[in-house]
């Protein structure tokens, strides 16, 4: 008798979960949010089923779900989830396992995004200690931090200390991944931002170049990373008084983010106020004053 073969079945629970998180991690790599939602709560549900509500395999699409919110302007959703991950890996792990650095990693991202900058340093520092101590300091994981580090000090004016951390993630990155990779076209988009608000528009312009012809490379033409680096030139653009390379710049930074993001997202915001700046300075007061317009619906629409 013929022995028959095993067959992996594609309808066990762990595969759908597998293949829920697969999905929405692709959605979210493409910038789209909602269809990443809506993968990443299945997988949810069906873990929680499958493992229970305090397993490991819970805590991991818990920060699969905070990122995702995170992206989304939707902080305390996010925090509350990172929290609900950290109690459980820290339960699972200890407290100095690589994935409670994570959480603590991502704790922090969420502090910068509002702007919370000392606090989310604090969280950082101790993701960033954690893993270094378990991974060493050349570990991918470790530069991605030491990155998230450097964004929360730049957020404090701090620029030479940012700087110095930014440039210890890049070397990190690009001995790993090449000069073309996304991580490495992050780092650049900051340490632009460093050279700008220090008034080296040269410089700041350079790498701005560099990290938009990698982001074009790596993603598609409506991601809204790449319509972060977009407005980030045309706002050199303007201050060097590039008023037309700003307007295109604006413009399509503006449409790329309302179609991924809504209207009432922080980046929408802060485009429309940039770009009614831009078109006060060339004299456009009513086209001006209905981007403001736009913005108060805005705000008004995210609560």
């Amino acid at each position: 008798m013929m022995t028959k073969p095993l067959q992996r079945n594609e309808d066990h629970p762990i595969r759908q979960i597998e293949a829920l998180r697969e999905q929405a991690d692709a959605h979210l790599a493409q910038g789209r949010y909602a269809a990443a939602e809506i993968g990443y709560q299945r997988a949810l549900a069906l873990a929680e089923e499958q493992f229970g509500p305090t397993a490991v395999e819970v805590a991991e699409i818990l920060n699969d779900l905070g990122v995702l919110y995170k992206y989304m302007a939707r902080f305390d959703v996010a925090k509350q989830l990172y929290d609900r991950a950290l109690h459980i890996l820290e339960a699972a792990y200890g407290p100095y396992h690589p994935d409670v650095a994570a959480i603590y990693h991502n704790l922090g991202g969420v502090e910068h995004a509002r702007g919370h900058y000392r606090a989310g340093e604090a969280l950082a520092r101790r993701g960033l200690a954690i893993r270094v101590e378990a991974l060493g300091p050349d570990h991918p994981d470790v530069a991605a931090d030491v990155a998230a580090l450097a964004a929360l000090v730049d957020g404090q004016g701090r620029y030479a200390e940012a700087e110095a951390l930014y440039q210890r993630a890049l070397v990190i990155f690009e001995r790993l991944y090449g000069p073309a990779h996304m991580e490495v076209a992050i780092i650049l988009n900051n340490l632009a931002a460093i050279a700008y608000n220090q008034g080296d528009y040269a410089t700041a312009e350079a790498r701005y170049r560099q990290a938009l012809a990698i982001k074009e490379k790596q993603l598609p033409p409506d991601h809204p990373d790449l319509a972060f680096t977009l407005n980030n030139l045309a706002a050199l653009y303007q201050a060097e008084q590039q008023y037309a390379a700003a307007r295109s710049l604006y413009e399509r930074s503006l449409a790329i983010f309302r179609h991924a993001l809504g209207e009432d997202h922080p980046h929408v915001i802060t485009c429309l106020r940039n770009y009614a700046d831009l078109l006060r300075l060339l004299g456009e007061q009513a086209a001006a004053q209905q981007l403001e317009a736009c913005i108060q619906e805005g705000r008004a629409g995210g609560g």
